[in-house]
């Protein structure tokens, strides 16, 4: 067996080094005699586990003590709708930025327990970039304002850390958590699912001030209170163990391999490598997305004849370069960078691009 080069947009490749040792710790996790899936959440041995990993996952992203690490489950998209029903008051507003699908599908999660108001978007242009931060439209009364800080789909993401004034600011990070610094007292809460740069699917990363956690909500059921899972360690029912052992192996990989900085460098050369073959590829090669927002995650291209995208997925596929197919809504092609491709696995990618339009002209 062979490992091929996996660009899928999620759920994604995975460390090689962690997958290894989740390999040979299958039958027998820390000398206990059986697997971290057969271990009962809160035994001794799990417990210490999560804490470390929580541990490590404060000092790769420098969070505050005065924010709370939740390891929860039911993927991002749930959370379009718990985080409304957490933070936000029946009658609340909640300012949402729109920047893509995935930013677009929160604000209409939102809506049944928010008043949602969008207070920007780039829809009109196909989410080509992102509308200006002076024409942003917040309310200083909002409950919160909302950003996907990366559109898998479209291939826009911030560059900086907007600036929302004296609101919460709430971050959909699933498609770039982990991949550079960020500055966590920027926000008021982070929400990641962990099929990109954290783990397997299953999981969801929430990292949320303290403070938030006291706001008064509507009455709800204490599975959906982030406050009850603060409250018991993200323990209020049995989680997801497996994803959860896995994400701190990857933490681990992480702080062995340099942490944020080395790994929001190596994204960098990553991006540009790719982006620079479409961009010199005199047409041939098309990403149409404004490049002063352009991720370093997610790239959608198209080739200038859509008659050769057969040809292209299946010879890509034969020459070792997995799951490059466009989402449906856009098609085309689409390279997912995240932090486990290495930049061989992209170099190899560049000289197929290269040489297959030297082959079909």
């Amino acid at each position: 067996m062979s490992r091929l080069w996996n660009f899928s947009a999620g759920p994604a490749a995975l460390p090689l080094p962690v997958l290894e040792r989740a390999q040979r710790e299958l039958l027998d996790w820390n000398g206990s005699g059986a697997s971290v899936m057969e271990q009962s959440h809160r035994g001794k041995r799990f417990i210490a586990m999560a804490q470390q990993v929580e541990a490590d996952l404060r000092e790769l992203m420098g969070i505050p003590s005065h924010y709370a690490v939740l390891f929860e489950q039911g993927g991002a998209t749930q959370h379009f709708a718990q985080i409304p029903m957490n933070l936000a008051r029946e009658g609340d507003s909640a300012d949402y930025i729109v920047t893509g699908h995935w930013s677009e599908k929160a604000a209409n999660e939102a809506a049944p327990y928010v008043r949602v108001h969008v207070a920007a978007t780039s829809k009109a242009d196909g989410y080509l970039h992102m509308a200006p931060r002076d024409t942003w439209q917040l309310d200083p009364a909002a409950s919160y304002a909302h950003i996907a800080t990366n559109e898998t789909i479209h291939g826009v993401q911030f560059q900086h850390v907007p600036d929302v004034g004296s609101v919460p600011l709430v971050a959909d990070m699933s498609s770039d958590i982990l991949s550079g610094p960020v500055d966590v007292s920027r926000f008021g809460l982070i929400y990641a699912g962990a099929q990109k740069n954290i783990g397997p699917s299953g999981l969801v990363l929430m990292i949320i001030r303290r403070d938030l956690l006291e706001r008064p909500t509507r009455p709800m059921a204490k599975i959906f209170r982030y406050a009850e899972h603060a409250a018991n360690d993200s323990m209020l029912n049995t989680p997801n163990t497996w994803g959860w052992y896995l994400a701190g192996l990857t933490f681990q990989w992480l702080k062995e391999n340099g942490g944020l900085a080395v790994m929001g460098e190596r994204n960098r050369q990553k991006a540009e490598l790719l982006y620079g073959t479409i961009d010199g590829s005199g047409g041939y090669y098309r990403n149409p997305i404004d490049p002063a927002v352009r991720s370093r995650m997610n790239i959608p291209f198209t080739l200038h004849d859509s008659a050769l995208d057969a040809a292209f997925l299946q010879e890509s596929e034969a020459a070792g370069l997995l799951a490059l197919k466009g989402h449906k809504a856009l098609g085309g092609m689409r390279a997912s960078l995240y932090n486990a491709v290495p930049l061989e696995a992209v170099q190899a990618l560049v000289d197929f691009m290269r040489d297959f339009a030297r082959r079909h002209g």
